[in-house]
């Protein structure tokens, strides 16, 4: 299956050191032909950190989508009954987002998108980047990875010297990993090399 004329939402959480290689990803969609939605966290909305102002950041990616993006919980919620996307990625996928959707709290427009599409049984792909995957947070990813229609992109550890508990996905294999998921297949491998 190829992206051209799929619906996309892509949704945003605050690992802010990689949203420059999400906003990388975006282009890459846009250019398979697929049409982006982009999602907003209330974090990545309101915080500005050492890599950027996330007011510009927000204004690039509406101007590549040419959508406004969804930025409230009172936004996304109509993603599940008007059946607006017909897949869902969150990316970058934070440890603290991760462990909300295990936890079944959807306190945030990431959040909540998630659950109003998972309603319609369409294919949600999680692109992790949490300091702690291996830590508080395994046991977040292990009760995720069976869920039905819930897809993971590949990832493994970025600094296992350093970061020893830190992973994140290999965002070059967002696009396949999308075009499966709409065929309910889950990528593989999963586990990868990062080296």
């Amino acid at each position: 299956m190829d992206l051209n004329g799929i619906r996309v939402g892509f949704a945003f959480t605050g690992s802010f050191c990689t949203l420059d290689k999400m906003e990388a990803q975006v282009q890459s969609l846009l250019q398979a032909g697929a049409d982006v939605f982009p999602i907003f966290s209330t974090h990545v909305q309101t915080i500005d950190s050492r890599f950027g102002s996330t007011k510009a950041y927000m204004e690039r990616i509406a101007a590549l989508t040419g959508r406004s993006p969804i930025r409230t919980i009172e936004e996304a919620e109509p993603i599940g009954p008007k059946g607006v996307l017909d897949i869902l990625l969150i990316a970058p996928c934070t440890g603290n987002t991760l462990a909300k959707l295990a936890g079944g709290i959807t306190d945030t427009p990431v959040l909540m998108a998630a659950k109003a599409h998972l309603r319609n049984s369409r294919p949600l792909v999680l692109s992790l980047s949490t300091n702690d995957a291996l830590g508080m947070n395994f046991k977040n990813i292990g009760q995720l990875y069976p869920v039905k229609n819930i897809y993971f992109v590949p990832f493994g550890q970025d600094d296992p010297v350093k970061k020893p508990h830190s992973m994140t996905a290999c965002v070059d294999k967002i696009p396949e990993t999308l075009k499966l998921a709409l065929e309910g297949i889950q990528i593989q491998p999963v586990l990868q090399s990062k080296s």
